[in-house]
């Protein structure tokens, strides 16, 4: 199963990557201010989605994948916070909002099974 789970967790990475450069707005929104350089972080994260989503499909950098997978959820775990409480985002059902913050742990744990 933890074969079979690593497939499409490295699909959604690699699909989550690209959209960054696809609709850059959606991420744009999500960056807290005190963030520098938004363009850009959303440009680098969507290219560290890619690049683990990637890595994680090859036996050999699968495991510096997973770790760099999880130093980039706890590094933007930030935006969740902000999207979580920003006002801007109150079109958004809070289940979503304040959701995606304990799913942040779940994604870390499924990353966290192919460090070994």
């Amino acid at each position: 199963m933890k074969h079979f789970l690593l497939y499409p967790m490295a699909a959604f990475y690699v699909f989550a990557g690209v959209m960054h450069f696809v609709k850059p707005k959606l991420f744009l929104r999500i960056m807290p201010p005190y963030v520098p350089a938004h363009h850009l972080m959303v440009a680098l994260s969507g290219a560290a989605e890619i690049l683990v989503g990637v890595g994680l499909l090859i036996p050999a950098t699968r495991v510096w994948a997973a770790w760099g997978l999880i130093a980039l959820l706890i590094a933007v775990f930030p935006a969740n916070v902000y999207m979580a409480h920003g006002a801007k985002f109150q079109s958004i059902s809070p289940w979503i909002r304040w959701g995606r913050l304990p799913l942040q742990a779940v994604l870390i744990w499924w990353a966290y099974q192919y460090t070994k």
